[in-house]
């Protein structure tokens, strides 16, 4: 089963496995990280899972829609890797995909 590793915002680093059909968003609300409020629950209205991706998979992601885009713009936290995590489905070719749960806003 595909692996997602995620970094809490106090720098913790968890290995988490991943079901088939899941976004990023589920499989990191699916087990337990509290701090990903998540919502909207997946319809990309409310910029509450929002990550940052590490560099060497950014190339992989399905482009960024633009209501993605316009929802980032409002974070003070946007950096060149930052998407919305329910707007990456989780894919096998994304096994080992390293995200960080962006701050607050």
């Amino acid at each position: 089963m595909p692996k997602l590793v995620v970094t809490t915002r106090e720098g913790e680093t968890s290995e988490v496995q991943v079901d088939d059909g899941l976004t990023v968003m589920e499989a990191i609300r699916d087990n337990g990280f509290d701090e990903l409020l998540a919502l909207c629950g997946g319809c990309c209205s409310c910029a509450t899972c929002h990550v940052h991706v590490d560099e060497s998979f950014v190339e992989k992601l399905p482009r960024m829609s633009e209501d993605e885009d316009d929802l980032l713009e409002s974070s003070d936290h946007r950096e060149s890797n930052s998407r919305l995590s329910c707007q990456i489905p989780f894919t096998p070719d994304l096994d080992g995909l390293k995200v960080t749960i962006a701050p607050e806003d």
